[in-house]
């Protein structure tokens, strides 16, 4: 089963992950959100729309803007409306 671990915690862990150039976006319900804070942070992408992050903390450490999700994604990208994926130290194992 896909999880999301970073500083010796799992983030999410789902068998309905999602994989999108190579990344896996976990859905929202699998998601730890005790170790989520959002972040002021947007980017875009041409195809999937505007991202929104969330800064991770877990035991008093920050890993900033390390999860991003797609609250509105254009139509090619909807299936992983609201869907969390990981990066920035973030292990993401099979």
């Amino acid at each position: 089963m896909p999880k999301a671990i970073w500083n010796n915690k799992i983030l999410a862990e789902s068998d309905n992950t999602e994989i999108v150039e190579g990344n896996h976006y976990f859905p929202a319900d699998s998601v730890n959100r005790e170790y989520f804070k959002d972040s002021e942070t947007r980017s875009a992408c041409p195809w999937k729309g505007e991202a929104s992050y969330y800064n991770i903390k877990v035991d008093g450490k920050t890993n900033a803007d390390a999860a991003w999700y797609y609250p509105e994604p254009k139509p090619a990208a909807n299936n992983i409306k609201n869907y969390v994926a990981f990066w920035n130290g973030v292990e993401v194992t099979d």
